[in-house]
Parts: C-alpha cells; structure tokens; sequence
C-alpha cells in the first residue's frame, strides 16, 4: 500500500483485542512491566508492537484519515472497529527498551572501524521510498569516490516500497538493486542493505549486495535494473548477480540496516 509501520500500526491497534494499550488495561489493577525490543523508528512506545502496554496517542479520527489516504476497501463491520478508540491513560505500567535500530546503528559503526573504514552513520531514522534511498546512497559514492580513505555510510530505519508490479521482492532488495545503476562506473563500491530480522519482504532473503560489478552482469544476462525495480522483481535480478543476503531468521528485529562502503 506504500503506508509505513506508524500507518500500519495505528490500524492494528483497533482492530485487536490487546493491542494499543488493552493488553495492559485488561490486567488492571495488576502491575505490568513491559520490556521493549523497538522495531520503530524514533522508539514510539505506543507503536512497537502496535503498544499492548502503552497508552496509544493515535486516534479513530486519524486511523479513519489513513483508510482513506490509501484507498483501502473494508467492511461495515471492520469500520466500526476503527471508530472505536483505545485506552489514552495507562497507570499500571512500567517499560524498558533492551534494543534499537539505533544500537544496530552503533554496532555497525564499532564493525566497519574494526575492519578498516571511516565509518559515519548518516541516520537512524531512514523512513522514504526504497529505490530513493539507494540512489541516495550511490550519489554519496560518487561524491566521494575520489577519497583515499576506506568510507562506511551507515543507515538504519525502515523505507517503504510502492508496488507497481507482480515481481518478488522486498525493501532491502528494491533499495540495494536502486544503488547498482549509478555506482557502476565508480572505483570499489558497495552496497548492501538487510532487515534485522533476516527475512526482507515475502522471500527467504534477509536483503541484498550490490557493487561496481552488478550492472554489467546483469546486462549481460539480459536483465534491465529499471524495467526490473518497475516491477518490484529485485530478487531475481539479485539472484542472478549473487547478491541475495540470506541468513535465515535471526529471532530478533530492529529494523533495517543500509551501508555504503568505498574500499581503498
């Protein structure tokens, strides 16, 4: 639908028996303490996990709003669900947050120093489309394609992809596949993009690898990246270059993570 978590999560709270705070308002007056791995940007404590134990700060007005912003069709009865609005105030509670795409971050900074690069994290809050991230990674290549030093551009956070065609795929792909087009003609490139929690979209990758070398490889076997990102087929074309990332499920999920790196 191109909605992001935030969107996504503010409509799964109404439409469940526990999410957006009914979790712990059904264990009222019982204390709860509630810890916390975020897969959200930003650490919204009322979004993670769609907020079982959190007072929800979205309303029916707004989830009504994204219904209509994205032209979703649902029922009478699935209406009347969204109208309806969860608990605001919450005194039972206590939270603790154990994990971040933010320490995902920091932990990718501590690995790219450690194997030789500059590292520089431009963000834990990467939130827009995935084909507009990649190309933004790769413009950052071309600008600093001629330094003399190792660079790691580190991203994390979660983008988005509109879906136009009937290809496979997912976010970490599509933003990957983006980048190979215009790092093609540089001087060791890469860039590789993973969801934490080693599955990306419906397929068995975690994410995708692309380098200087991916585009003629591609074109070598016929294979279009633009026709292919129209398509949202990243995967395939992935496949055929070898740069699937599978790791299998990793248990865990802090959001995504994106690197530039320029080897020298």
């Amino acid at each position: 639908s191109g909605a992001d978590i935030t969107e996504i999560n503010t409509i799964r709270k109404r439409l469940s028996a526990v999410k957006g705070g009914k979790f712990a308002k059904l264990c009222e007056p019982a204390q709860v303490i509630s810890v916390v791995l975020s897969d959200i940007i930003g650490d919204p404590l009322d979004m993670i996990a769609s907020g079982p134990a959190y007072p929800d700060s979205s309303t029916s007005e707004q989830a009504i709003g994204i219904i209509r912003k994205y032209g979703i069709t649902v029922s009478a009865e699935t209406m009347e669900l969204i109208k309806m609005e969860t608990p605001s105030e919450l005194n039972n509670v206590r939270t603790k947050i154990t994990g971040s795409v933010t320490q995902l971050c920091a932990a990718a900074e501590r690995t790219c120093r450690e194997l030789g690069y500059e590292p520089v994290v431009l963000t834990a809050s990467l939130r827009c489309q995935a084909r507009e991230a990649g190309s933004f990674l790769a413009s950052i290549a071309q600008y600093y394609n001629s330094s003399e030093k190792s660079l790691a551009f580190i991203a994390g956070g979660e983008t988005v992809v509109q879906l136009k065609g009937k290809g496979k795929g997912g976010r970490n792909q599509e933003l990957a596949l983006a980048a190979a087009e215009d790092i093609s003609e540089l001087d060791n490139v890469a860039v590789f993009s993973i969801g934490s929690d080693g599955t990306d979209g419906p397929t068995d990758a975690a994410g995708g690898y692309v380098d200087t070398g991916t585009k003629k490889i591609l074109s070598e076997k016929g294979i279009d990246i633009f026709k292919t990102l129209e398509n949202n087929n990243a995967y395939y074309a992935l496949q055929a270059s070898g740069g699937l990332i599978i790791t299998g499920p990793t248990g865990t999920n802090v959001n995504d993570l994106s690197v530039l790196l320029i080897k020298r």
